[in-house]
């Protein structure tokens, strides 16, 4: 009888599971359905274009799972690619049709200084056709008005704020909650200011760490002041001067961080939303069918306008993206797998068309595995006789730096974090903890390094010496790199490296990079080693390989309805941590348990 029930029930299971699966696919189909059929609307004859930015702004986009169609409900979760949106603005400063550009920023979770550069160069040449560029929003994060100041006027609603602080490094260390666990953690690393492995030893940020990262953090904050300063025509200093003093000057305005932005001139009108769609409307001389001010989503437009033919007889040069954690072997878009990475690289080089490469580097390492096997792959390219430059995004530390050492030249953003030139090793070990559940371990090996590395055991003294021995084993290699790749002598190279984080122009000056530009720039010297003449080449972003599904599941997650329409209520609070915590436990996958990892690049 038992036995009956539960195989009833096991049948009733798989039915509505397949009946779940089916109802899923049907609303997909329903989606592309509504989604591609039928003629595209006809762009307007007179309209702004709208970067309407709702999500993190990216190199490349990752993955998309299908189980984050069904938990995900933010549309935090969207990325955007930072060159859809430079193309769209190209584009639209010579379209007759398009009379403004409207920076529309409530919805930008995340664009850092680098790739805000790179757009507002963009921006600048649209600038200057004498079309208007405008931002709006209700309040104004710091990540989303480094972009506002872009535009020639800042409109704010009156109930908003421009929320400033600056930039920090904050982590948390577990020296205390390890020993209260009975953790032992045993750190191997080659360079003084190895930073990754403090957390796991301290209780605090060390003296040394607290100086090194002051310095770059103070770097990319003057970078941010100057750009806000000079954009709103504001007096050296005034940034500093209003958040050192925010309090008071608050107080001065009746605690109305509003009229505190706009008497500070970090905006220039608080209007309403009603208010800023008659501004907009005004600007751009034209309304839609709902009153609102006729706006292009520069989605919407750069799918209608981008050209999708390349001339033929022209050669090419081709942008390749490194973003995410390092990892070894196969690894998904928005990670960066070590035979991923390079087998992508190998089939770029081998095209016909390209005659130079311009690897995009946007990580702060990982895996000392993954990141020898892909600069030992730029390195062949180059031999064949491709030049291959690196454009450095955001972060292009450790690992990163690593394989930028193979390239012909180096370009870095003004507002880069590099440098991180180090090796570590990590290996926890549990054996107190589990005496004191009354359990131990005990055995014979047929060598003294026989199960030298199982966590249940004291690690053993000659394994402790011979992991140290290799981490300093893989720093003199990755010195010798940096020394030959960049002809500076070892014992100067020693003294900037130690697995220090430098900003752009320290490393500028150290010798470690080349020149401070954006992607476009890097482009240019790689047309330049290739033998171009100006404008006279091609240039393709090749895209990492996507699977039938993969794409499907892409497409999807970028028009968002599909998120949207599966969302579970609730789901949401479980998945994020849940990949939060999945993407912690790869970034140590390293078969060698070796890394060149810089954790605290990223500042808040």
């Amino acid at each position: 009888m038992i036995k009956r029930f539960f195989l009833a029930l096991w049948r009733g299971l798989t039915i509505l599971r397949l009946a779940l699966a089916n109802v899923v696919f049907l609303a997909i189909l329903v989606v592309l359905w509504v989604t591609f059929s039928g003629k595209p609307e006809p762009l307007p004859e007179r309209a702004a274009l709208v970067l309407d930015l709702a999500g993190r702004v990216v190199d490349e986009r990752s993955q998309i799972e299908a189980a984050s169609l069904i938990f995900a409900q933010e549309p935090s979760s969207r990325e955007i690619l930072l060159m859809d949106l430079i193309d769209s603005v190209d584009i639209a400063s010579s379209d007759e049709r398009i009379s403004a550009l409207v920076l529309q920023l409530d919805g930008l979770v995340s664009i850092g200084q680098s790739k805000t550069t790179e757009l507002g160069e963009a921006i600048a040449r649209f600038r200057e056709t004498g079309k208007p560029v405008v931002a709006i929003g209700d309040y104004y994060s710091q990540d989303q008005y480094r972009l506002a100041v872009e535009a020639d006027a800042v409109l704010m609603h009156p109930f908003g704020a421009v929320a400033l602080e600056g930039y920090s490094v904050y982590s948390n260390y577990f020296a205390d909650a390890l020993e209260k666990l009975s953790v032992t953690m045993h750190v191997f690393r080659a360079g003084e200011y190895k930073s990754i492995a403090e957390p796991l030893q301290r209780n605090d940020m060390s003296d040394g760490e607290r100086a090194i990262t002051k310095e770059w953090l103070q770097d990319l904050w003057s970078a941010y002041a100057a750009a806000v300063e000079e954009r709103r025509g504001l007096e050296t200093g005034a940034l500093d001067a209003l958040l050192n003093n925010f309090p008071q000057r608050l107080r001065d305005e009746g605690g109305n961080a509003g009229r505190l932005a706009l008497q500070a001139g970090l905006v220039d009108e608080l209007l309403d939303r009603a208010q800023q769609n008659e501004y907009l409307t005004s600007l751009v001389g034209a309304r839609d069918e709902d009153g609102s001010f006729a706006g292009l989503p520069f989605a919407r437009y750069l799918s209608r306008m981008r050209p999708t033919a390349l001339s033929p007889d022209l050669p090419t040069v081709s942008i390749v993206t490194a973003q995410g954690n390092m990892l070894p072997g196969e690894q998904p878009p928005g990670t960066i797998g070590g035979d991923t990475l390079s087998r992508l690289l190998r089939n770029t080089a081998q095209r016909a068309d390209t005659k130079a490469i311009v690897l995009r580097v946007n990580t702060g390492g990982g895996s000392v595995f993954a990141s020898e096997i892909i600069r030992a792959e730029i390195a062949r390219i180059r031999q064949a006789g491709t030049p291959v430059v690196v454009s450095m995004g955001s972060v292009a530390a450790s690992g990163g730096y690593y394989i930028a050492t193979a390239a012909d030249r180096i370009i870095a953003t003004p507002t880069t974090i590099t440098g991180s030139i180090g090796v570590f090793a990590a290996f926890p070990t549990v054996e107190r903890l589990l005496a004191k559940g009354g359990i131990h371990t005990d055995g014979v090996g047929t060598t003294g390094l026989a199960g030298g590395l199982r966590p249940d055991r004291a690690l053993d003294p000659a394994v402790s010496d011979v992991l140290q021995q290799s981490v300093d084993d893989l720093y003199a290699q990755f010195l010798q790199l940096v020394s030959q790749g960049r002809s500076i002598d070892m014992e100067t190279l020693d003294s900037i490296a130690q697995g220090r984080v430098l900003s752009a122009r320290d490393a500028l000056e150290a010798g470690l990079v080349d020149g401070l530009g954006s992607l476009d720039y890097a482009v240019q010297e790689a047309a330049t080693l290739a033998g171009f003449s100006q404008d006279d080449y091609n240039v393709i972003s090749i895209m990492p390989e996507f699977s039938s599904r993969d794409l499907l599941l892409q497409q999807l997650s970028e028009r968002m309805g599909v998120s949207r329409l599966l969302a579970v209520p609730g789901l949401a609070l479980l998945w994020g941590p849940v990949q939060q915590s999945v993407d912690l436990l790869e970034s140590f996958a390293d078969p060698g348990h070796m890394y060149m990892r810089c954790m605290g690049c990223a500042p808040q």
